[in-house]
């Protein structure tokens, strides 16, 4: 019997541990915090490395403030991150530039990250005759991984003069890593490529025979942002943070400073935003939107089903649009899935797409692809699910 009692114990114990924290939590003793970590495109040891640094970081800043965290996550994923700021899912962000400058656009402060800022630039041989975008035209180009920081400032300087990556270029390479790019520029497959500036200033070091053509501003490096309305506050979780004194992971002899929303208004200009129309849809603000569902429109949210979930247009049927193209016009629509058997079978139905803003591409994508498929009444929400809530629109999640 005693035996019993026990076993009965043991397997109770964290029934009860459990059940103690959940207390905590509800009686708001403590705040639950979810964060996400996105070291950028290190290379594999140094990225998990910078992730478990910053883990640490953040843990004991947090546990500083009496704030329980929920979970801390790892991501390799900045499309994926860029949306999950729209969707205002985890509370803390620790990513590149982009994805922070992002965040600050949808309800993130921003606390501070580390004093280094970072520049893309676009590198070729010392030989090359290339000296600018336009000497560019119709040369191989090597970039990281689409959702890197480089590749999101070079596309939006590309963007901005007017042209795409894929319309310039003759052919575009992509890599893992950034110094996988070297050898692409050592055995003449890429005429540039487009690195940090601190791995461009590496191989100089090197000796390696390369020069700069072209360079973006400078943005923030790996940075933190808060959630509105999120414990601790942005100045407790600013001060807790200011007390590590330890190396700041991901730079040698960097430190942590603050940082506000102006030093995020470069990066969040740039970014993968849509065109402002689309040959065959029906281009609609919030206003128009509701009035089209209230006749009898049909709402078609392109997003992931986390996001749907947390938060949606009343009567919106999920069609995840599942996005591995580029963001750009010229986006390749095989390298894309889109069930069209989830839309209405008439071609006629009236069809609103949408998904998390202007720099979201799944609805202009979707919305690409039902007017291929023959629709003729499609209307392309281009502001989607932030543009709805702005517009004090009702939103529903799920239960």
């Amino acid at each position: 019997m005693r035996q019993a009692t026990s076993a009965f114990r043991a397997r109770s114990r964290p029934l009860v541990i459990s059940a103690l924290l959940l207390g905590i939590g509800l009686s708001g003793a403590q705040a639950q915090t979810k964060v996400l970590i996105n070291p950028g495109d290190q290379g594999e040891q140094s990225r998990f490395s910078v992730y478990s640094a910053w883990k640490t970081i953040i843990e004991q800043a947090l546990r500083k403030d009496k704030t329980l965290v929920s979970s801390v996550s790892m991501s390799t994923d900045a499309t994926a991150d860029l949306g999950a700021t729209r969707s205002r899912i985890p509370d803390i962000f620790i990513a590149p530039a982009h994805v922070i400058g992002s965040a600050v656009r949808y309800g993130y402060t921003p606390v501070l990250g580390m004093d280094r800022p970072v520049q893309a630039v676009m590198v070729a041989s010392k030989d090359s005759p290339i000296t600018g975008l336009a000497q560019m035209q119709g040369k191989s180009l090597g970039l990281p991984m689409q959702d890197s920081v480089v590749t999101y400032l070079v596309r939006g300087e590309v963007h901005a003069a007017n042209t795409t990556l894929k319309r310039h270029f003759k052919t575009v390479y992509d890599t893992r890593y950034q110094d996988a790019l070297l050898p692409c520029l050592q055995l003449r497959r890429c005429d540039m490529v487009a690195v940090e500036r601190a791995v461009f200033d590496r191989w100089v070091a090197a000796g390696e025979p390369v020069k700069i053509v072209m360079e973006t501003r400078s943005v923030p490096a790996l940075s933190v942002a808060l959630k509105e309305g999120s414990k601790p506050g942005a100045d407790a979780l600013r001060a807790a943070l200011a007390e590590y004194s330890g190396a700041v992971p991901g730079a040698e002899g960097a430190k942590l400073s603050p940082l506000t929303v102006k030093d995020f208004d470069y990066v969040s200009t740039l970014g993968y935003f849509t065109p402002r129309s689309l040959p065959g849809a029906t281009l609609v603000d919030a206003k128009t939107v509701s009035q089209v569902l209230q006749g009898g429109g049909v709402f078609i949210d392109t997003r992931t089903e986390a996001e749907y979930k947390a938060g949606h247009v009343p009567g919106a049927v999920l069609v995840p649009y599942v996005e591995k193209s580029h963001k750009d016009p010229d986006f390749n629509a095989a390298d894309d899935k889109f069930d069209l058997t989830k839309l209405p079978p008439a071609k006629d139905a009236v069809l609103v797409f949408a998904c998390n803003g202007a720099e979201c591409w799944k609805s202009f994508k979707a919305s690409h692809a039902a007017i291929k498929a023959g629709y003729t009444r499609v209307h392309w929400f281009r502001g989607g699910l932030p543009e709805w809530r702005a517009a004090g629109q009702k939103v529903d999640s799920a239960s």
